[in-house]
């Protein structure tokens, strides 16, 4: 079959499917493309002729699209991908951050930049960086350190093996992640004999690995010592479909869950053995179990910082832990004793393995009255303000949680809601609560709302966004409208960096280049106007009383739907949380630094202690 290269990585692209609960659908949901000189005459002509098997999508942003593309694998729970393309140069560093937001959360993206002439003819070409000691190195290389696969087409041949080693990335639990193919541009024109078995029908399954039966035993061993065991549950348990056997597995044990940002949901809110959030954003059941617990259960997390307290929550001297997680390089981490599985198998082996076992009554007793009065401390927290006071982002999010039904999907990825989020949401079950907090990309929430209505159709998707990240990328409210993807977007506007100001203080600083004002002048930022002239239906409102009846108007909409609102930058949650090792000067001219480095070097020695 004689195609050209571009037509040859669509029609292989097009072949793909995978099988979901037995319904047979397409792998790759679509392109998202921004043509220019390095992409529109190859893959533009290719992408063009295959539309009907392999929807092209417009963005108006690189990143953006590359984040939409992102959110739509993980509501995807990793089973379906979408891929981006651009030209050659900006349009492909635009994708770096993108790239790095799917590495570190492992979600798997395909990215396809133009790149320089093969043949080197015409160099140096139009957006080319040279290097003057290595023609081979284009802008391109800058995704090698952020893409779990990387690759240059410089032939047309190289399709019949790079793509399937490509996928094999994209697929694999373990090493999942962003792959870049970097297409040079007369490659993408230039054609060749495929045989024709290279695009027939496959259909792919997602590896489910079981547990090795010694590391099995030995953490089993370990649970039925313990007296105050500890489950954390992680992104892996969602991403595995897990969630029915995490249910099974505490109902029969009454261990305790706890949930990291990305294992949110995997339990409602008020199941019976949920404590809530852990961490430096965790409740306070949730991080004074963990500070007890002598065995704990870690299940598809990496335990970074944020879940961990910096090392510091996990605080019992004679504490356990077990890491149960697909990848060795996870299971590994903190000393563990490793269960190298996926997450769903190993909790239905673990629980075979535990028949009869349950955790100490004291210990579950403690759990649920912890988690009572935690409830008790949310509805509190999250009660409307009264008057004309500016509301804070707890009182605003629980007017939205009120809101929300089981069918909704709230978002968001950077600033100060992620912590109220993970503490005060009360999250509805497995798809109702979608956090990018591996990476913290702000600019995420909008494109991110965008690809997750793509993977979730159905769904209603509720985006919380501060006006800074807001600022940084706003241009998907457009592309929303023109695919009829409808949003409701939530604008808490607190005029600067609210999170990182409040950062700033704590640790001794002064309030300097966050929070506009006489210092850091800016003009009025009219969000609502702004939002209405990218086509949504928008309005901003004048107190926390009139956002219930706002939110109605924008459910009611039939298009993408955009309510601000002003919100005070000083309050955060205050109670719950964990220690954060976030660095303290040593010597500084401000006592209120030296008051924080006495209080950082305290908090030092108790964890290494």
């Amino acid at each position: 079959m004689k195609l050209t290269a571009a037509q040859a990585l669509v029609r292989w692209l097009s072949s793909q499917f995978i099988d979901i609960d037995g319904q047979e659908v397409a792998l790759c949901a679509g392109m998202w493309a921004i043509f220019g000189h390095g992409n529109v005459a190859g893959l533009g002509e290719a992408l063009h002729a295959a539309r009907a098997t392999l929807p092209t999508l417009r963005a108006h942003n690189e990143q953006a699209m590359g984040l939409a593309a992102v959110a739509f694998a993980k509501a995807s729970n990793r089973r379906r991908f979408m891929a981006c393309t651009t030209s050659i140069g900006p349009g492909a560093t635009n994708l770096v951050t993108a790239a790095a937001v799917a590495h570190v959360n492992r979600l798997p993206v395909l990215l396809i930049p133009g790149d320089v002439f093969a043949n080197r003819r015409p160099d140096p070409v139009l957006q080319q960086v040279e290097n003057f000691s290595d023609p081979t190195i284009t802008a391109n290389d800058c995704l090698r350190p952020v893409s779990r696969y990387w690759d240059r087409i410089t032939r047309p041949e190289q399709l019949l093996t790079t793509l399937p080693a490509a996928l094999a990335v994209l697929l694999d639990p373990v090493n999942c992640g962003p792959v870049t193919l970097g297409f040079c541009q007369d490659v993408q024109t230039e054609a060749c004999d495929y045989p024709d078995t290279f695009f027939g029908r496959q259909v792919h399954r997602i590896r489910r690995q079981g547990p090795d039966p010694f590391e099995l035993e030995a953490a089993a061993k370990l649970l039925r010592g313990a007296r105050a065991p500890l489950l954390v549950a992680g992104g892996g348990v969602l991403y595995s479909g897990a969630t029915a056997g995490l249910d099974a597995f505490v109902r029969a044990t009454g261990i305790p869950v706890a949930e990291t940002q990305a294992g949110k949901g995997a339990l409602a809110w008020n199941h019976p053995n949920n404590v809530g959030s852990i961490g430096v954003t965790g409740t306070a059941a949730a991080n004074g179990l963990a500070a007890d617990a002598d065995v704990v259960l870690a299940i598809g997390t990496r335990l970074q910082d944020f879940t961990s307290g910096s090392r510091a929550l996990f605080s019992n001297p004679d504490r356990r832990l077990i890491q149960l997680n697909v990848a060795v390089f996870d299971a590994a981490k903190h000393g563990a004793h490793a269960v190298v599985a996926d997450a769903g198998a190993g909790l239905e082996a673990l629980k075979s393995e535990l028949a009869r076992w349950q955790a100490p009554a004291a210990w579950t007793s403690r759990a649920a009255e912890l988690g009572r009065t935690w409830q008790a401390r949310v509805d509190a927290l999250t009660a409307p303000a009264s008057g004309n006071q500016l509301p804070s982002d707890a009182q605003v999010l629980g007017a939205v949680n009120r809101f929300a039904t089981p069918n909704s999907t709230v978002l968001c990825a950077a600033g100060g809601l992620p912590g109220e989020l993970h503490k005060l949401w009360r999250a509805s079950g497995p798809g109702s609560y979608h956090l990018e907090y591996g990476y913290s990309c702000m600019g995420y929430e909008i494109a991110g709302g965008l690809g997750a209505k793509l993977a979730l159709p159905a769904r209603e998707i509720i985006v919380m966004v501060g006006d800074g990240s807001y600022m940084m990328m706003n241009s998907e409210i457009a592309t929303s409208v023109a695919l009829g993807a409808k949003l409701i977007i939530v604008v808490l506007d607190n005029r600067g960096f609210g999170c990182i100001n409040r950062l700033q203080q704590a640790c001794g600083g002064a309030s300097f280049n966050n929070l506009f004002g006489d210092a850091l002048a800016m003009p009025e930022i009219d969000f609502a106007l702004h939002a209405r002239s990218l086509g949504a239906q928008s309005e901003k409102i004048d107190s926390l009383a009139g956002l219930p009846a706002a939110l109605e108007r924008a459910r009611a909409a039939p298009r993408t739907s955009v309510v601000v609102l002003d919100t005070d930058p000083g309050p955060s949650t205050g109670e719950g949380g964990a220690w954060w090792d976030v660095s303290v000067p040593e010597i500084s001219q401000r006592a209120e630094v030296m008051a924080a480095r006495v209080r950082y070097d305290a908090a030092l020695a108790r964890r290494d202690g």
